[in-house]
């Protein structure tokens, strides 16, 4: 059996423990995540899914409990956490507020660079990642300051994925951004995913885009996974996951509301062609 590239044992996290103001924002979370997997981790504001990504590159220490990368701890030695952070990436939320260099290029290759690379592989780096997030090498000259929002995004995804971690992790990449640049960030995101064969895991509000682009859905609430299976899997939980205060695709809230009314439905419905496809043949056992 091959081991998981990203596994999380009892890990538990207490923000001001010992004071007043003691928090528990993520409980006893066993988890894990497979090579080449693309998973997405949903939740309502609060429910730990923003403590709990960034334990997996190292960026805060658990209280308790272990972050295993490749089957070893990846707080067992500076050094290990250091290159950590080369091999799990990770995109923040509104990630280009973090852009600081004076052109699009250096800002790419600031990633590579602190990898020791040669130049001609900065080079091959920074192009190759440009590419995966439809930039224009005519924009690598131009500040970083002078982009359009959309733009800026796509420079602060390049220079993580220049990095080529083995695990990209990414907090909202869509946040902010308007229909057309969503689904373009998305896509640039899917590329890469099918081109490096990395692991992605993305944590989203948004019900629809995991629908579409994620093959595992895990759900936190509370600070616990409380759902932990395929899309078709957990979205015929619907109810419950309206009830911890997320949102359902619109076909699958269509399907549910159509059950209430006591036409039998398929519960695994999240999509509309799969809606489309359990009227039809509704509609033909109806005929016969």
């Amino acid at each position: 059996m091959s081991v998981p590239i990203l596994k999380t044992e009892g890990l538990t996290h207490v923000y001001s423990q010992g004071t007043p103001f003691e928090t528990t924002a993520v409980e006893n979370v066993d988890f894990q995540a497979e090579r080449g997997e693309y998973l997405a981790v949903i939740g309502h504001t609060g429910s730990g899914k923003s403590t709990f990504i960034q334990h997996l590159n190292g960026l805060i220490r658990p209280t308790s409990g272990r972050v295993l990368f490749d089957g070893e701890d990846i707080s067992k030695s500076k050094e290990k956490l250091r290159n950590i952070r080369f091999k799990v990436g990770m995109v923040f939320q509104y990630p280009e507020y973090q852009l600081f260099e004076e052109t699009v290029y250096k800002d790419i290759a600031y990633g590579p660079g602190n990898m020791k690379l040669s130049k001609s592989e900065i080079d091959e780096r920074v192009r190759e990642a440009a590419a995966f997030t439809g930039l224009s090498e005519d924009l690598f000259e131009k500040s970083p300051f002078e982009l359009s929002g959309g733009q800026k995004r796509r420079v602060a995804i390049a220079g993580i994925m220049a990095m080529r971690p083995e695990v990209l992790i990414l907090d909202e990449p869509t946040a902010g951004l308007d229909p057309v640049g969503r689904e373009d960030i998305l896509a640039n995101i899917r590329k890469y995913h099918d081109s490096m064969g990395s692991t992605i895991i993305m944590v989203s509000h948004s019900m629809e885009e995991v629908a579409k682009n994620a093959q595992r859905l895990v759900v936190m609430s509370g600070g616990h996974i409380v759902m932990d299976g395929s899309p078709a899997q957990v979205f015929e939980h619907g109810r419950e996951l309206t009830e911890m205060g997320l949102d359902i695709p619109i076909a699958a809230q269509i399907a549910m509301k159509l059950r209430d009314m006591g036409l039998s439905v398929d519960k695994s419905v999240f999509t509309v062609k799969q809606l489309a496809d359990s009227l039809v043949r509704m509609g033909r056992k109806d005929c016969d």
